[in-house]
């Protein structure tokens, strides 16, 4: 049994590494420490709160007697913040003066949104779309007629416009690179969305350079861009990128990359400490580098290993894969593994195919290797069946199949990531 754990985080990868840690261990104490307040909560489920889809509390994924049943010390809000982990007197030092000890630490610390450098971009009337607090903030500034501005153009971003769009707000959107959402979608599905977003009345302006923020005077504020010149906004909402939390280790880090290295055991270079979620770079199913996949799914799945061996088992991940699914502006979007093809690789696009607008498939070795998806919310999203081809390296041929037949038979939810049976493997005694 172990003396002491600690877990840095409060969210997916933090939570189902608890879960799984006391299925292992009901004795060990546990503090979980987080320098957001309160229980937890689900940060996908933001824009659903913001679209008056959901009341606050249902936001909310664990009740207080959650941590009490599993036993755990939960230390939350500002002054639990993490200033310093000490791997060598094995304890964490929080804002608030106080030290805790470990034995054993999960570090789930999450990522954080990144500001451009642009003057004037603290201005208050700037907000992210990030945290529980960035919402509620938010909620009341999206009035029917108010002008929003949105910086950037990924999943995050145009979420954010989708929700000022069903608000009855002016929505424009401006981003940097020559084409919306360009790390997650090609140019083609890029196109379509672009002109889907159009269609609803939002603006969208790419290869636009953000150069300054002020007041104007009269309660909203002023961006002005190099090519357009000012605009005028009531609430402007910046979603650019973010970065991981990973300072707190940073005798880990490798110079010049993001997040805090793992094996596929979810353990560090730093005997005794794991990470997982949004905060490790880890290994992914398809081999190659190490990378960063900042998702719930990914960071559930993560969490999972890390707290069954922190307890001291010997399980190994079989590997993240990315896949990003969205609903906006009459479109499923939907993002799977790799993106963009690379030499070697064959591409196949497939249009107007039972309901699905644009779909491509990259494949390598006659094996699908990533796609990418437009199409109508009943039938775009059930591609998640491409994913367990991907993962199981099955063969093209199978996703013809898919493509042909299987279709009409799978619903949103099955296209949302799961753990696949036997992904888990039990290393080998040397």
């Amino acid at each position: 049994m172990l003396a002491r754990v600690a877990i840095v985080g409060n969210s997916a990868a933090a939570l189902s590494a608890l879960e799984r840690f006391r299925q292992y261990d009901r004795q060990t104490p546990v503090t979980v420490v987080s320098a957001e307040p309160g229980v937890a909560y689900s940060r996908v489920l933001l824009p659903y709160y913001l679209g008056h889809k959901i009341h606050l509390r249902g936001l909310f994924i664990r009740t207080s007697s959650f941590y009490k049943r599993m036993g755990v010390e939960l230390i939350s809000g500002s002054s639990a913040r993490v200033e310093e982990v000490d791997t060598a007197s094995r304890r964490l030092k929080l804002a608030s003066g106080r030290y805790v000890g470990f034995d054993k630490l999960l570090i789930a610390s999450g990522s954080r949104p990144t500001r451009p450098p642009i003057p004037g971009i603290e201005h208050p009337a700037v907000h992210e779309l990030w945290t529980l607090r960035d919402a509620v903030e938010l909620e009341p500034l999206l009035r029917k007629g108010a002008r929003m501005l949105v910086i950037g153009s990924g999943f995050v971003a145009l979420q954010a416009a989708w929700v000022g769009y069903r608000r009855g707000l002016f929505v424009t959107v401006v981003e940097l690179e020559r084409r919306i959402m360009p790390r997650v979608l090609d140019e083609p599905a890029a196109r379509l969305l672009s002109e889907a977003i159009g269609a609803h009345s939002v603006s969208v302006h790419t290869g636009t350079h953000t150069e300054g923020l002020e007041e104007d005077g009269r309660g909203g504020v002023r961006v002005y861009t190099r090519e357009l010149g000012p605009l005028a906004a009531d609430v402007v909402v910046v979603a650019t990128g973010v970065r991981p939390n990973d300072a707190l280790l940073a005798e880990a880090l490798e110079p010049g990359l993001a997040g805090i290295p793992v094996d596929r055991s979810m353990a560090t270079v730093v005997d005794g400490v794991f990470a997982a979620g949004d905060v490790a770079r880890g290994p992914t199913a398809l081999g190659g580098p190490l990378e960063i996949h900042a998702l719930w799914p990914t960071a559930v799945e993560q969490g999972k290993v890390a707290g069954a061996n922190l307890a001291g088992a010997r399980l190994v991940y079989g590997g993240s894969l990315s896949m990003n699914v969205t609903e906006m502006f009459g479109y499923t979007v939907v993002s799977l593994g790799r993106i963009f093809e690379t030499s070697g690789e064959r591409v196949n696009v497939y249009r107007e195919l039972r309901g699905v607008k644009y779909l491509k498939v990259i494949e390598k070795d006659g094996v699908p290797v990533g796609a990418v998806a437009l199409g109508d919310p009943e039938t775009a999203s059930r591609l998640g069946q491409l994913r367990p081809l991907i993962r199981q390296r099955r063969g093209v041929k199978e996703l013809q199949a898919i493509l042909e037949e299987g279709l009409a038979s799978r619903q949103l939810s099955d296209c949302l990531p799961r753990p696949v049976s036997g992904r888990y493997q039990r290393l080998k005694e040397a």
